[in-house]
C-alpha cells in the first residue's frame, strides 16, 4: 500500500509560483547644473534584441515612474533634446518589486532623440524560492472550517492533537497575521487559529528561511496568514452559516465509564463580514460565533510497569463551547503618502469540559477508581493596533511604524473528584492568568538600482502574572508547597538590516538581526520545589543568507542559511500542574532555556506550461531543544504517578528532502502533491528533573527515517460546481523516549455557486475513514506507556454564504 501511495504521488505532480511585476523610478538631472530635466524620455528595452517594452516622460521635477514591468533583462534608456543619451542595465527577476535608479545625469549635447514607440513583451517565467504562497479559495475539503483546519492540507504542515502546527516535523513555528504577531495567535502559540474562519483569509505564506526583518522566533520557519481586504469602493460584504457534525464514529470503544466520550457533536457557525471603501478610508468588520459540542482530547493510556502492573485509563474531554470573534478596523488615507490604520480584535471563548477517568487494572480486569472532573474556563484576548505608513516620492520606499497592546486572559476552574478504595476526595483549583504584551516596531525599505535595503527595530514587553487558588479535600492529590502565585516577564530589544543585490544571472540576500532578551520568572516564596527565582538575559545574532542562480528562464537554484531561536513561554514554564489525569500529570518547568537552530537548505524550481516542480534538501541542527519527557514519580505509596514535564534535552537534527509538484492533467482536472522525507536524529542525553523531587532521566540516541505525503485532486464538474479529493499520510517516526505510529486522512469537499454568483453552497467531510488519531509509545527506566488520542478529526460540514 505504501509503495502504491509513493508511485501515485510521483505520477501526480503542488504549486506554481505567482508572476511578479516591478515598478522602476528615478530622477533625471543636468550633469552641469544639477537642475531637473522635465519631459525627458525614458524608454525600457529588452537587453537581448533591443525591443521597446514601455516608456514614460519625466515630470516637472525630473522624476519618472514606470509600473507593470515583467520579469526579464532590460536596458533603461534616457534621452532629451540637447543632451547625450544614457542607459542603465536593469534586471527584474521577481525577488524585488521596486527599483530606485536614483539620480541619473545627462550631459548637454546637440544630439536629438529619435521618436519612441511603446510595445509589449512576452511573458517571462520567474520564481521566488524564499516562500510558498497558497490561496484558500480552492481548499474545498476544509471549507466551512477554521484556518487551523485549512492548514491540514498545506505541504510540510502537520497539526497535532493539541492544535499545534508542525512544519517539516517541528512544532517551533512562528505564526503571523498580515506579517506581524497579534493576539489571535498569541506570542509563541497557535491556539487562536482554531477561531479564525477560513473564509476570511486570502492566502497563507510558508517561509521556511525568513530574512532578518522577521522576528528570530520559529526554528521551523514562519506561517504568515493574510486576511482578505476588499478593493472595490462602496459597501461590500457577505453573510454565512455553517452547520456541522463531528466525531461520527468511535475508533476505539470507551473504557467502562458512566460518562462516555462525546460523539455526533453538533456545530453551528454564523458569520458576517462588511467592508466600506472610499477615496479617504477603508472600514472593515468581520465576525463569527461558534457554538458546538467537541471532543478536543480522547486520551487512552496503558502503562506497563516493571513489577508487572498494567494500568489502563481514558480521559474523554467532552466539551460544550461558545466563542465570539470580532475583528474591525479602519484605514485612513491621510494623503497620497500617509496612511494610518487602527484595528482591534476581540475574542472570548467559554467552555465546559467534563470527564470521568476510569483506571483499570488489566491483570485482574478490575476498576481501581474513578477520577472525574468538570472544568469551567473563560479565555480570550483583546488587541488594539495602530499602524502608520509613509510612502516617499520614490515608489517602493516606505517607512512603517506600529504599536500594539494585547490583553489576554485565562480563567480556569477545575472541580475534581476522586473515588477509590484508598481515597474519597473533592478538590478545587482556580487559576487566573492575565497577559499584557506591548510590541513597538519600526521598518524602513529603500529600493536600490539593483535590489533593496531594509532596516528596522523592535521593542516588546510581556508580563504574565498568575494567581492559583486551591481548596483541598480529604487526602488531596494536589501537590502542596507550590504557592499561590507566579509572575513571568520578558523584555525584547531587536534591530536588523537586510540587503538584496540582483544581477542578470544571480541575486544575493544577506541580513543580520540582533536581539537582546531579558527574562524573569518570580515564584511564590512558599514554593518548596524550586529554591530560587529564575532570571537570565542573552544577546544573540541571527544571520540569514540566500544565493539564487537563474540557470535559464524556467529553472532557478537557491541556497539558504539562517539561525533562529525558540523561547519557552509561560505555558511551558508554568509550575502549576494540570489534573485532568493525576496519574499522568502534565506540568511545566520554570528553569527551561531557549533552543537555537541553524538551517542550511538548497532548493530548485522548474516551471513548464502546465505545471511546476519544487525540490529542496534541508538540514537543521538544534541545540537545547525543549519538550515533554516522561518520568515516574513514586513518592505516593498507593500508586505510581507519571510526570510529563518540560525539559531541555541536549541536541538533535533533521536532514530532509521536500518535493512539491503540480500538474493540470486536463481542462477539468488539476492534481498537486507534496512529499517530505527526513532523517530525524535524537541525540542521547541525561538530565535532572526537580519536581516533585530530584531524579534523573535519560533519552537514548535514535535515528530514524520518516516521511509524509499529501495529494490533492481538484475537479471542475461544471461552470458552477467543483469537487476536491485529498489524501494525507504520515509515516511512523522516532520521538524522544519512544515512537509515533502512522496515521492518515481522506478528505472530500464540494462547492456550488448559486444565485448568479452571489451565493455559494459548500460541503466538506474530513477524515472520512477516521484514521487520523494519534498513537505513540514511550519507554522510561521502569515502565513503558502506550498513548492513543482519538480526538475529533472526523467532521462533516455544510455551509452557505451570500454576497451582500
Amino acid at each position: 500500500m505504501k509503495q502504491l501511495i509513493v508511485i501515485t504521488f510521483l505520477l501526480i505532480p503542488l504549486f506554481t509560483i505567482a508572476q511578479n511585476t516591478a515598478t522602476v523610478s528615478g530622477r533625471l538631472i543636468d550633469k552641469e547644473t544639477s537642475e531637473p530635466i522635465p519631459f525627458a524620455s525614458v524608454a525600457i528595452k529588452t537587453e537581448k534584441d533591443s525591443v521597446l517594452v514601455t516608456g514614460a516622460l519625466t515630470n516637472d521635477n525630473g522624476q519618472f515612474t514606470i509600473e507593470g514591468l515583467k520579469v526579464g533583462n532590460y536596458s533603461v534608456n534616457f534621452s532629451f533634446i540637447g543632451y547625450t543619451s544614457s542607459s542603465i542595465e536593469l534586471i527584474v527577476n521577481g525577488k524585488n518589486n521596486f527599483f530606485d535608479l536614483g539620480k541619473i545625469t545627462l550631459e548637454p549635447s546637440l544630439t536629438n532623440l529619435e521618436s519612441v514607440t511603446v510595445a509589449g513583451e512576452r511573458e517571462a517565467v520567474a520564481g521566488d524560492l524564499s516562500k510558498k504562497v497558497f490561496t484558500l479559495d480552492d481548499n474545498l475539503t476544509q471549507v466551512g472550517g477554521s484556518v487551523l483546519d485549512a492548514m491540514k492540507n498545506l505541504p510540510g504542515v502537520t497539526i497535532d492533537q493539541e492544535g499545534k502546527i508542525l512544519l517539516r516535523g517541528s512544532d517551533k513555528v512562528a505564526v503571523l497575521i498580515d506579517g506581524k504577531q497579534t493576539g489571535l495567535t498569541g506570542y509563541g502559540n497557535q491556539k487562536g487559529l482554531a477561531t479564525i474562519p477560513m473564509s476570511n483569509i486570502e492566502r497563507i505564506e510558508i517561509i521556511n528561511n525568513p530574512s532578518a526583518k522577521y522576528d528570530a522566533t520559529g526554528m521551523a520557519g514562519i506561517l504568515n496568514i493574510i486576511y482578505k481586504k476588499e478593493s472595490e469602493k462602496g459597501w461590500n460584504g457577505d453573510v454565512g452559516l455553517a452547520l456541522g457534525i463531528g466525531a461520527l464514529g468511535k475508533r476505539r470503544a470507551d473504557l467502562p465509564t458512566d460518562w462516555p466520550s462525546f460523539d455526533n457533536n453538533k456545530k453551528i457557525t454564523p458569520s458576517l463580514s462588511l467592508n466600506r471603501r472610499s477615496d479617504k478610508s477603508n472600514f472593515y468588520f468581520q465576525s463569527e460565533v461558534l457554538s458546538q459540542k467537541k471532543l478536543p482530547n480522547n486520551e487512552f493510556t496503558t502503562r506497563y510497569y516493571d513489577n508487572g502492573d498494567v494500568i489502563a485509563s481514558q480521559v474523554p474531554e467532552n466539551r460544550k463551547q461558545t466563542q465570539y470573534v470580532l475583528k474591525t478596523g479602519i484605514d485612513l488615507f491621510l494623503d497620497e503618502s500617509n496612511t494610518l490604520s487602527i484595528s482591534t480584535i476581540f475574542d472570548r471563548e467559554h467552555h465546559t469540559d467534563t470527564a470521568q477517568v476510569p483506571y483499570i487494572d488489566q491483570q485482574i480486569e478490575r476498576r481501581q477508581r474513578y477520577w472525574s472532573w468538570r472544568e469551567e474556563e473563560i479565555t480570550g484576548h483583546f488587541n488594539v493596533s495602530a499602524d502608520f505608513k509613509h510612502k516617499f516620492s520614490e515608489p517602493g520606499r516606505e517607512l512603517k511604524a506600529s504599536i500594539q497592546y494585547t490583553r489576554g486572559w485565562e480563567d480556569e476552574e477545575y472541580f475534581l473528584n476522586d473515588s477509590s478504595d484508598i481515597r474519597i476526595s473533592t478538590d478545587r483549583t482556580h487559576l487566573i492568568a492575565i497577559e499584557h504584551t506591548i510590541p513597538v516596531t519600526l521598518d524602513y525599505v529603500k529600493p536600490l538600482r539593483q535590489g533593496r535595503f531594509e532596516t528596522g527595530g523592535k521593542l516588546q514587553i510581556r508580563r504574565l502574572p498568575i494567581t492559583y487558588d486551591v481548596s483541598r479535600g480529604n487526602q488531596s492529590v494536589i501537590y502542596e508547597g507550590l504557592g499561590d502565585k507566579s509572575d513571568w516577564g520578558e523584555n525584547l530589544y531587536a534591530g536588523y538590516f537586510n540587503y538584496v543585490y540582483e544581477q542578470k544571472k544571480f541575486d544575493i540576500e544577506a541580513g543580520l538581526r540582533a536581539e537582546y532578551a531579558d527574562v524573569f520568572y518570580d515564584l511564590d516564596p512558599a514554593n518548596i520545589y524550586y529554591d530560587q527565582n529564575d532570571a537570565y538575559n542573552y544577546f544573540e545574532f541571527y544571520p540569514n543568507v540566500r544565493f539564487s542562480l537563474r540557470l535559464n528562464e524556467n529553472n532557478i537554484l537557491s541556497v539558504f542559511y539562517n539561525r533562529r531561536v525558540d523561547r519557552p513561554g509561560e505555558p511551558e514554564l508554568r509550575v502549576f500542574a494540570k489534573y485532568d489525569d493525576p496519574e499522568l500529570l502534565k506540568v511545566g518547568n520554570p528553569y527551561l532555556r531557549p533552543q537555537f537552530t541553524q538551517t542550511v537548505e538548497t532548493a530548485f524550481n522548474h516551471d513548464w506550461s502546465s505545471g511546476s516542480i519544487f525540490m529542496s534538501v534541508y538540514y537543521r541542527q538544534i541545540t537545547d531543544p525543549f519538550m515533554r519527557v516522561y518520568s515516574v514519580d513514586n513518592s505516593d505509596p498507593n500508586y505510581n504517578i507519571v510526570n510529563k514535564i518540560y525539559q531541555n534535552v541536549g541536541s538533535g537534527s533533521n536532514l530532509g528532502i521536500e518535493l512539491l509538484l503540480s500538474q493540470s492533467l486536463t481542462d477539468w482536472w488539476k492534481a498537486s502533491g507534496s512529499f517530505n522525507w527526513y532523517v530525524n536524529t535524537v541525540d542521547a542525553y541525561s538530565g535532572i528533573i526537580l519536581f516533585p523531587y530530584e531524579r534523573s532521566f535519560t533519552i537514548d540516541n535514535t535515528k530514524d527515517n520518516t516521511w509524509d505525503t499529501k495529494i490533492n485532486n481538484q475537479f471542475t464538474v461544471s461552470k458552477n460546481t467543483e469537487l476536491q479529493l485529498s489524501y494525507l499520510y504520515f509515516a511512523p517516526k522516532n520521538i524522544p523516549q519512544g515512537r509515533q505510529f502512522e496515521r492518515s486522512s481522506m478528505d472530500i469537499g464540494a462547492k456550488r455557486v448559486v444565485f448568479a454568483g452571489k451565493g455559494e453552497i459548500t460541503l466538506s467531510f474530513s477524515d472520512v475513514f477516521n484514521r487520523f488519531g494519534l498513537k505513540q509509545e514511550f519507554r522510561e527506566n521502569t515502565f513503558r506507556a502506550l498513548y492513543e488520542n482519538y480526538y475529533e478529526t472526523q467532521v462533516l460540514r455544510v455551509g452557505f454564504k451570500y454576497k451582500l
